[in-house]
Parts: C-alpha cells; structure tokens; sequence
C-alpha cells in the first residue's frame, strides 16, 4: 500500500459514533474523493453526550448541544477540520469560531412509522387503544398526544438498529416506533416503513430533518470551496428559514416544534406548529414569501415565529422550559 505523500493535505472529517452517522460521513467521503480530489479525507468517529448515555431521556440532557460539543471542541482544536451533522441535531447558535458552512441535498424530511414485524396494524390511525409508540422525540411526542390521544409514547433510545431490535423483540411493550424516514433510508432500511407521516397525520418534522450540514471553522475558505459540490440551494433555503423559526422561538433542537416546507416555484411556503407536551395547546400557523436568498429565507422564518409568538407560542415553550429547570 503506497504511503501518504508527505505535502498531501489531509482532511479530517468528523462524526458521531453511531452506524448512521458513520454512514453518512462514508457518503460524504466518497463524493469528496471524486469530486475534490487531491486531498486524502479522513474520518473520525467521536462519542457525543448522547451517545454516552443511551438510558437518559433527550428532555433530560438540559442541553442544546448533547450532539455536537465534543465534536466542535476538536474543530476548534484543528483537531478536526470538518463535522457531518444532521442538520435537525445542530443548536441555532454555534460557537464563534464555528460556521454551517454547507447543507448538503435533503432526503426525504419525514417522520414514519414503522410498525412491529408481523403486525396487521398499518397506520397510526388503526392502533387500538392503549398500543405504545416507541420515542425519544418531545416533539413527536406532543403531536402525537395532540392528536392520538389513544396512543401511550414511552421512550426508547439506541441507535436504529437497537431501537428496531427492541420493537421486535418477543414481549416488547412497542407496537410501534416513530422514526426519520431519512435514517433509515440511508443505511438500506427503508423497506421497514410502514406509514410515511405528514401534516394530514397531524406529523410535522424537526427544522432541518433530512439534511446533512457541515460545520467548520470560520475563515477556512479552504476547506469551504473543497466542500462547496455538495451544497444545495433550494435545501439550503428551506433549512435555514426553518432554523430561524426554531432560533426565533427559542427552542432548542428538541423543542416540540413542527415545520413543514414546500416550494412553489420561486416561493417558499413554511408551516410550523408548537404543541404542549400534553398536547392540550397548539399554536400553527403557516406563512410564504418569495425566498432567493439566504436574507430572504432567515426573514420568512422570523416572521412567522413572531406571528406565532404573538399567538402564545413563546408560553408554550416557556412552560416547557421550567419544567426542565
């Protein structure tokens, strides 16, 4: 094996110890070596907080950054010259060295249900009461209190993999798991969704679901141009005005806020809604603009979250909020 060339520059890529995660840095890294090459890109795997400890409740971290603070203490370091998130991961504020430099083309953004192996059930809709769906998400949570009220949600943590062993394990308490349809298409296990889940489910997705970003340090306008194939335009919009919603309302990245996007031509239409975690209040509301620019999509989000502020969302989220103190 021929050795690394001693000027060759080498591009540390870092992620989560996770075989998603891994996964997705592996994608990264193919495209990278055919469309930048020169380069020799390396992966790292680090564990997060959340990886640590797979027993905790998300709501219980009290932490906006359990998926990416280890990781951007390496990219401070040097140690690390870029990190592949999932975008829905990643806090509204970054350190100040830090940047979203890019957001990469966006896989389908829902949520799914993917239903107990073996089961006659094939949507939220026909689950009996009293049947328990399996997640970690508040916001999943929240929705589906609001609107199935039937239904019991109890946490269930892991990566996919494990979450799925757990379903189908012989008397598991699940009959049902609420995941990222994006996850589970990107390490070839699309074929166990049972229900896609949209806003007629009364299922909004986490700002930036289905979008890899990647972070690196400010001024690196190496690495920037490096990586700069694999930004995409109408997902970057998208993302970002959602990301403004979810920074103009405060809520961190496991806030029970919902969004929606679709493009109409040049024009973005955005619907959000935030949920009590009983599901007893709601605030929804959904708004469009012309969107061409990054200004033009960062104002679509901000008004949108202060017309929903003015309707009580800020207390919804503040109730939430001291609960967690």
């Amino acid at each position: 094996m021929a050795s690394t060339s001693p000027d060759m520059k080498i591009v540390n890529i870092g992620t989560r110890r996770s075989q998603l995660a891994i996964a997705q840095v592996d994608m990264i890294v193919k495209h990278l070596q055919t469309a930048a090459p020169g380069p020799e890109y390396r992966s790292q795997v680090v564990s997060t907080m959340a990886d640590e400890n797979q027993v905790k409740s998300f709501q219980d971290f009290n932490a906006k950054s359990i998926w990416t603070e280890e990781l951007e203490k390496l990219l401070m370091e040097k140690k690390l010259d870029v990190i592949v998130h999932c975008l829905k991961d990643v806090p509204t504020t970054l350190p100040e060295s830090c940047i979203l430099g890019i957001i990469c083309e966006r896989e389908d953004p829902r949520d799914v249900m993917v239903i107990k192996e073996n089961s006659a059930y094939k949507s939220l809709q026909s689950l009996p009461a009293g049947s328990v769906v399996g997640t970690s998400s508040v916001r999943r949570k929240a929705q589906i209190m609001r609107h199935y009220p039937h239904l019991i949600c109890e946490d269930v943590r892991g990566n996919l993999n494990t979450r799925l062993r757990k379903l189908d394990a012989e008397g598991s308490p699940y009959s049902c798991l609420i995941l990222a349809a994006a996850g589970l298409k990107r390490i070839d296990l699309g074929y166990r969704i049972t229900q896609y889940l949209g806003p007629e489910d009364g299922m909004l997705y986490a700002p930036g679901q289905g979008a890899l970003a990647l972070e690196v340090r400010e001024g690196d306008e190496e690495t920037l141009q490096l990586l700069s194939s694999l930004s995409h335009q109408s997902t970057t919009l998208a993302c970002l005005a959602e990301k403004s919603l979810l920074k103009t309302l405060e809520g961190g990245c496991s806030a029970p806020v919902g969004v929606h996007t679709d493009w109409e031509g040049d024009v973005l239409v955005l619907y959000s809604t935030v949920t009590s975690l009983d599901g007893k209040q709601m605030v929804e509301m959904d708004m469009k603009h012309t969107v061409k620019t990054i200004a033009d999509a960062v104002a679509l989000g901000k008004e949108l979250a202060d017309r929903m502020i003015s309707q009580g969302a800020n207390v919804i989220l503040e109730e939430i909020r001291a609960g967690l103190r």
